[in-house]
């Protein structure tokens, strides 16, 4: 099937071929068409499979042919819900990108940044807002931005909001729009929670699964290395060096782990920088994008931005620690293997993550291959040391309200395809 088959206008397919798309992922072939009968969607697939498109091209093509006609200014028609800045970035450009040719205005709004722009954006009119529920919260508590006239509400990563603790967030918003409007929900998983979801807020919904859910991607390779706790930052300099890796995504437990890892691989001659929630706005745009641009080769980062890095054909995700959340490892090692490529998904793992390991291949339903790298032998009397478990501090998230995600603006997020031509770049939402 190719992109001309799905009913979009000439506008939207002018700007998918300029970015030398041809034929549909699986995920957009079948939410295109769904979207566009104008109900609503329940949909899960697998991080990188194209999910962002799935869904903004077939709402750029339902304003566009539904175009309101009025004498003042444009009314918010479009809400797009997003767990992070850095995902709230990505869905935003995707919808530059794919409605440059259509006329409709969007723009993105997300806490750790001025709202002033963001208020001046909106009070010029809007059809679509990109929006993290927190900064949409404050904005409406200002009466900057008026939901009367939503038409279609999009909640993208729904599952990993309401691991966050965002549920209560949605709910003040949902309360806010108008009873009759078209819902689409996606998520990487189909849990529990998000069937809960579902039920209260979908009507009769078309339901689309391309992949099993918790499953990991084929065209990603997954290695442990037993190491001791104390050997893991020299083992990643090691593999680092030895293996000349060029581009890497080191995931870490804590804040503070990331920042102490960033200063070990900078002594080793390895540069690096970090991205988590502590770091400013203008910090993690900068982090980000040096590493898109290959002037660093390791990227730091905690869970925060487990969903929202997006890079093109990124090789190597490293878990320098297992994540708590089992789920979590999926997201982490979804950042390769993306759009058709290959990936390597390595995890430095110690006596004191053993259970965090049998969980995560009990939830993946695959036993992960083990190597021990020579000179890092573990110590077969270690002894296992409890791990301050985030778990716990997310249960204490869903109490209250975190502060709303955050991204940089020139994150991308387009769709993963099949091309006719070698593409100068492969993009995966």
């Amino acid at each position: 099937m190719l992109f001309t088959d799905l009913g979009l206008s000439p506008s939207i397919l002018r700007a998918i071929e300029e970015e030398g798309y041809t034929s549909p992922t699986p995920i957009q072939e079948k939410s295109i068409p769904a979207v566009l009968k104008g109900g609503d969607l329940l949909a899960a697939a697998q991080t990188g499979t194209g999910k962002t498109a799935g869904f903004t091209l077939p709402i750029l093509q339902r304003l566009t042919s539904n175009t309101k006609a009025s004498s003042g200014k444009r009314q918010l028609r479009v809400l797009i819900l997003t767990p992070t800045r850095e995902l709230a970035a990505q869905v935003q450009e995707s919808v530059v990108t794919y409605g440059k040719y259509t006329g409709l205005k969007s723009t993105v709004i997300f806490g750790g940044v001025g709202a002033n722009p963001q208020i001046k954006a909106i009070a010029a009119g809007l059809d679509i807002l990109v929006a993290t529920p927190g900064r949409l919260l404050d904005l409406m508590s200002q009466k900057c931005v008026s939901l009367d006239a939503i038409e279609i509400l999009v909640l993208d990563e729904a599952d990993r909001m309401l691991d966050m603790g965002f549920l209560r967030d949605i709910k003040k918003i949902l309360a806010a729009l108008p009873k009759q409007r078209q819902n689409l929900l996606f998520s990487a998983t189909f849990s529990t929670e998000i069937k809960a979801l579902a039920d209260g807020l979908l009507n009769s919904p078309a339901l689309i699964e391309v992949a099993r859910s918790n499953s990991t991607n084929e065209a990603i390779a997954q290695l442990i290395h037993p190491v001791d706790r104390g050997q893991k930052h020299p083992l990643l300099a090691h593999l680092i060096q030895t293996k000349q890796w060029k581009q890497v995504l080191v995931f870490t437990r804590t804040k503070h782990g990331a920042n102490k890892l960033v200063t070990q691989l900078e002594k080793d001659g390895i540069t690096s920088m970090a991205i988590h929630g502590n770091k400013s706005q203008s910090a993690r745009t900068k982090a980000l994008a040096e590493f898109k641009d290959g002037k660093i080769t390791v990227l730091v980062a905690t869970d925060i931005a487990a969903r929202g890095i997006d890079i093109d054909q990124l090789p190597h995700v490293v878990n320098y620690d297992l994540p708590n959340v089992s789920e979590d490892y999926v997201h982490r090692i979804g950042r390769t293997g993306r759009a058709g490529s290959n990936g390597v998904a390595v995890s430095l793992v110690c006596v004191d993550e053993h259970q965090m390991l049998r969980d995560i291949e009990k939830l993946i339903k695959q036993k992960l291959p083990q190597e021990i790298i020579a000179g890092f032998e573990p110590d077969p009397n270690a002894v296992a040391q409890p791990i301050q478990l985030r778990s716990q501090q997310h249960q204490q998230s869903r109490k209250t309200r975190p502060a709303s995600g955050s991204a940089p603006k020139s994150s991308q997020g387009k769709a993963p395809t099949h091309r006719s031509n070698p593409p100068k770049k492969s993009f995966s939402r």
